[in-house]
């Protein structure tokens, strides 16, 4: 072989190898970019990315994230999210919530209508032989791609580790699964499997009572969230999902593990459930816990009670869910959870209807309710939402009662107030609590998300009359400091 011949199979030689070298790079960087995301997220996803974990706030009555911004709670019912729903109708799903203003997702891991033995949309239950100790891995790797799914989203799970039949039977599919000790190992499993999410609030219960008469599921609550905060060191935010008509301030507040309460004002009361008085006695308890209704009158659910719920009295439209939803935040809730009737069990041609829903899931998407919830959020946060203290003595006359009950809150440094009409009248408003000579007034819309002057004038006793009146003609009046410059609320004109 000539010299020429040996430097040219040297060069082939070297450039094979490097070549190879290089392939081994480009698959090694490629498969790095493809985990990339499930690693960044588990690190710090959702829009705690910025922010960090939600936590309470330090007088104990809202959420902030840890950085001090503050997090108005604003949730969607997705309770069958896991077990009826396709990967491609999840996204179209959390796409449609992120725009409207959702952060938080309430969904069930364990899902009520029979969720230990009908498989989700792929197949797959949660259990082998309905054993708690014995998860199905393709199950939770689906539940993993819908956390990681609303990270991508900027939202926040609001994660139940089972409905409560699973606990406590008393109506419902069940069946009974859980003790004390399977109870404690299924919050350390999921504990750890999530300790990296912080993306995730943890709802215990699922529409029942901790503990009733001489019944007392508490044990197996507490083991559950033991196992929780076990696995994530202590840094789970955790609170419980109660049943109809009733608050976990009953028989969970001085529980050290409840980081916040809810109540349930329901379906089943009518009309006008004075969900604002439930919310102004939990915020009044100590320790002071923030506390918030999670599940208020559905939109498009029937107006009958438990257990007929048909048709017979109407639906609840967006009028109530504004009603329901503007009373219990104005007075004194760190956020709202809306739901929708279709929504809620994702209704489709597939699955049966439950509760008389006039609509298929797809079709409720878009109802006025979620995006004028969306508008209460906006609202909230365009002042200072974490300085917010109920008064309803700004209200020298009009007040009202049940359908015509207004609510209203002032700023603590007298910055700014706002006083809920839920049936449009002249009021007579006491705007002493303005830390300025001038006060600045708005009539703000909550169904259209805009607003009109209401005139300028010193602060004291004055009367306001909204640009409409009667039934289905809700407002809401915003005082501002003169100093403060504020914006005017909702959509410029």
């Amino acid at each position: 072989m000539t010299v020429l011949q040996n430097d040219l199979c040297w060069i082939m030689d070297y450039r094979s190898k490097i070549m190879a070298k290089t392939y081994f790079l480009i698959a090694w960087v490629t498969l790095l970019f493809a985990y990339q995301p499930c690693l960044a997220q588990a690190d710090w996803p959702s829009g705690t990315k910025q922010h960090g974990r939600v936590v309470v706030s330090k007088d104990g009555h809202y959420l902030q994230y840890e950085d001090g911004k503050p997090f108005f709670w604003l949730a969607d019912t997705g309770w069958e999210l896991f077990h009826r729903l396709k990967k491609e109708e999840i996204e179209k799903y959390l796409q449609n919530r992120k725009a409207k203003g959702f952060n938080v997702i309430q969904a069930v891991v364990l899902a009520e209508f029979d969720g230990l033995r009908k498989p989700d949309q792929y197949g797959e239950v949660p259990f082998r032989d309905l054993d708690p100790d014995k998860p199905n891995e393709k199950y939770f790797g689906f539940v993993d791609w819908v956390v990681h799914k609303a990270d991508e989203n900027n939202l926040i799970m609001g994660l139940l580790p089972t409905w409560g039949d699973k606990v406590t039977k008393m109506w419902g599919d069940g069946p009974v699964v859980f003790n004390d000790q399977n109870a404690y190992r299924y919050g350390l499993f999921l504990g750890k499997r999530y300790s990296r999410s912080r993306n995730i609030i943890w709802i215990l219960g699922g529409d029942r009572p901790a503990a009733r008469d001489s019944n007392d599921w508490r044990p197996i609550w507490r083991a559950m969230a033991k196992g929780i905060l076990e696995a994530t060191a202590g840094k789970a935010l955790i609170t419980y999902h109660t049943w109809g008509g009733h608050s976990t301030s009953e028989n969970l507040q001085q529980e050290p593990w409840l980081n916040v309460n809810m109540m349930q004002s329901g379906h089943g009361g009518g009309h006008d459930v004075p969900v604002w008085e439930w919310i102004a006695r939990d915020r009044n308890l100590k320790p002071a816990k923030p506390t918030l209704d999670s599940e208020p009158n559905y939109e498009d659910h029937p107006v009958n009670p438990w257990p007929k719920w048909d048709s017979a009295n109407g639906y609840f439209r967006d009028y109530d869910v504004r009603k329901q939803s503007y009373r219990s935040v104005f007075a004194g809730g760190c956020g709202i959870t809306y739901g929708h009737h279709a929504i809620w069990q994702f209704w489709n041609p597939k699955e049966e209807k439950i509760n008389h829903a006039d609509r298929y899931w797809t079709d409720a998407l878009d109802r006025p309710g979620a995006f004028q919830v969306g508008y209460l959020r906006d609202l909230i946060e365009s002042r200072s939402p974490l300085k917010r203290i109920p008064d309803e003595g700004m209200i020298i006359d009009g007040q009202g009662e049940k359908g015509e009950y207004i609510t209203a809150f002032r700023d603590e440094d007298g910055k700014y107030g706002m006083v809920y009409l839920p049936f449009g009248k002249t009021v007579t408003i006491n705007t002493s609590f303005i830390a300025s000579d001038h006060v600045i007034a708005w009539w703000y819309d909550p169904r259209a998300n805009k607003s009109v002057e209401a005139g300028r004038s010193r602060k004291g006793s004055q009367q306001y009359t909204p640009p409409t009146s009667g039934f289905n003609s809700d407002w809401v009046l915003v005082l501002d400091n003169e100093k403060m410059n504020f914006k005017a609320p909702g959509k410029q004109h």
